[in-house]
């Protein structure tokens, strides 16, 4: 069980550059990897979904009731920057429709599991981020076919019900069990939950791998516009959303969970939905694919830059007190 756990450790705290690996051998070697089949995509996002519920207790829950200024307030970020961003980046590049779809999608799905690592390593203020995302995900059955409705009913046809029933099915149904699981077998899962990085770690490679190489040879074609737009997505959701928190005087902690949680999606449920919600548009999988090689990425150094921000501001405020103990 250790060595599983050093193991599951190390995956954790290297994901972007094992996920930034898998998808460049799926893009450029896919016969390599498409032994993982896109129909288990589903069932990939369950399993990460599942853990996740694990994590959860009910005192995540709570800083709901103590904080509901800033979980209102990220929460109307969340479902109006990223979507409006998406569909204005896809038209202001010209995306073709199964493009366009994709990026939507990726805009107007919950706030991706990812961002709660991220925010601790930021020091951040991750009980903010958990509740957060927690809203943002028990929520997205509602918003999220609502929204992609709303931006892309001139463009192709959306089955809002659908979509509906889907988000039901992959997130909320193994976010509950692994709620209630942890809950009564709370002994069990405290055991378990220090594998679970390794085991999410595995199936988001999976999806990576499943859909970039069944797409590679038109990602090849429309690369360098599919990830200058997702760069873009990514990169000025987490600007916007540090914005909103400056404008409403959040706290650095705070503002820090907002502009990740914002900036950071759950890709593989758009990846999951582009492939149920869409069947005829394959290329709509490929930017939540791309989106969850690239936010891993600038998630991490974002962190890091967070860090080292907060290391700043603190020395600057020990530095009077240094100096008077000195004299």
């Amino acid at each position: 069980m250790k060595v599983l756990e050093k193991i599951s450790d190390f995956v954790g705290k290297h994901m972007a550059i094992i996920v930034l690996i898998i998808a460049a051998i799926a893009l450029f070697f896919p016969p390599a990897l498409n032994w993982i089949k896109t129909s288990w995509v589903n069932t990939l996002l369950m399993i990460v979904m599942f853990g996740m519920g694990l994590t959860l207790k009910p005192a995540d829950f709570a800083v709901v009731f103590r904080h509901p200024r800033e979980i209102i307030i990220g929460f109307i970020a969340q479902f109006t920057i990223m979507p409006l961003l998406a569909f204005g980046l896809g038209k202001a590049f010209g995306l073709e429709t199964a493009l366009l779809v994709g990026v939507v999608l990726v805009g107007t799905c919950p706030g991706g599991t990812s961002s709660n690592v991220m925010t601790y390593l930021s020091k951040g203020d991750v009980s903010l981020s958990v509740g957060m995302t927690a809203v943002s995900t028990l929520l997205a059955p509602l918003m999220t076919p609502f929204i992609t409705f709303l931006l892309l009913k001139t463009s192709v046809s959306v089955d809002i019900w659908a979509m509906f029933l889907s988000i039901i099915k992959v997130v909320l149904i193994p976010i509950g069990l692994g709620f209630v699981i942890n809950h009564y077998f709370g002994k069990v899962t405290e055991k378990a939950v220090r594998i679970l990085p390794l085991i999410s770690v595995t199936a988001i490679v999976m999806i990576v791998a499943a859909v970039v190489s069944a797409n590679s040879a038109q990602i090849l074609s429309t690369g360098a516009i599919v990830f200058l737009v997702v760069i873009l997505h990514n990169c000025l959701g987490y600007l916007l959303g540090f914005g909103v928190a400056k404008v409403f005087k959040l706290p650095l902690p705070k503002a820090k969970a907002l502009a990740i949680e914002v900036g950071m999606q759950n890709s593989g449920l758009a990846t999951s939905l582009a492939k149920t919600s869409f069947p005829d548009l394959s290329m709509a999988t490929v930017p939540g694919a791309v989106f969850s090689v690239w936010h891993n990425i600038s998630g991490a150094i974002l962190a890091n830059f967070f860090a080292r921000m907060e290391d700043k501001k603190a020395t600057a405020a020990a530095a009077p007190v240094t100096e008077g103990a000195a004299q």
